[in-house]
């Protein structure tokens, strides 16, 4: 018997859910929530009982000074979405966010107006709990990208993609930067990975083999 699979796609500050039959290859619309503001990007956390959302109002022109988090309850049997907890303000826009490999943390990439990242606990109901203190000296680069956690070791990896050379402006590198996370959700350095110092590198994504140790 085919288990049942859903769709969730996001246009603007709208999150809408689809039943998908695969085999007559249709979709079926069904809910459509709201969020804060235009999503960013999502994560589900690994027991598929909810997702993470992050938005913001920035756009070309315009200021980023409305971004939050937010956690969404996936129903167990339809799939339907519900809002799980207050949406938590983030003191920038995010870029791309996903969990610790253990489920328990939530890590949200910032790349302007300078390169972070922000840690929040995850609740024992899958709420969004408190942002983790994260230490001075953590080298994030020029230009997050994305952040992605291997589900083998744990590790935290940062796609600082830099940035190209424009007229006067001389290329920013990029570069791979590696993290360690505690129990506690605090991040440490733990390796760059840069050719050539980062020049004509510009990661943008990574991804992994699921059974390789490959990425």
């Amino acid at each position: 018997m085919t288990s049942k699979v859903v769709l969730y796609s996001a246009i603007g500050e709208e999150f809408t859910h689809y039943d998908v039959d695969v085999d007559a290859l249709t979709l079926t619309k069904r809910k459509t929530i709201k969020v804060p503001a235009v999503v960013q990007y999502a994560w589900p956390h690994p027991d598929r009982h909810t997702i993470y959302v992050t938005t913001s109002n920035r756009g070309k022109g315009m200021k980023s000074d409305h971004n939050h988090v937010s956690a969404l309850r996936i129903d167990s049997k339809s799939g339907e979405l519900s809002h799980l907890g207050d949406s938590v303000p983030l003191w920038a826009r995010a870029v791309h966010l996903c969990m610790s490999a253990d489920g328990r943390y939530l890590l949200n990439a910032h790349n302007l107006p300078h390169a972070s990242i922000t840690v929040h606990r995850i609740n024992a109901d899958g709420s969004i709990g408190a942002e983790v203190k994260q230490p001075a000296g953590l080298e994030f680069g020029i230009y997050p990208h994305q952040i992605l956690v291997s589900l083998k070791t744990g590790t935290v990896m940062l796609i600082d993609r830099g940035n190209d050379a424009q007229g006067d402006k001389p290329e920013d590198p990029g570069a791979l930067r590696l993290f360690s996370i505690d129990q506690n959700g605090v991040l440490s350095n733990l390796q760059v990975v840069a050719p050539n110092g980062g020049y004509g590198f510009g990661p943008r994504h990574i991804d992994f083999h699921p059974q390789q140790p490959w990425m």
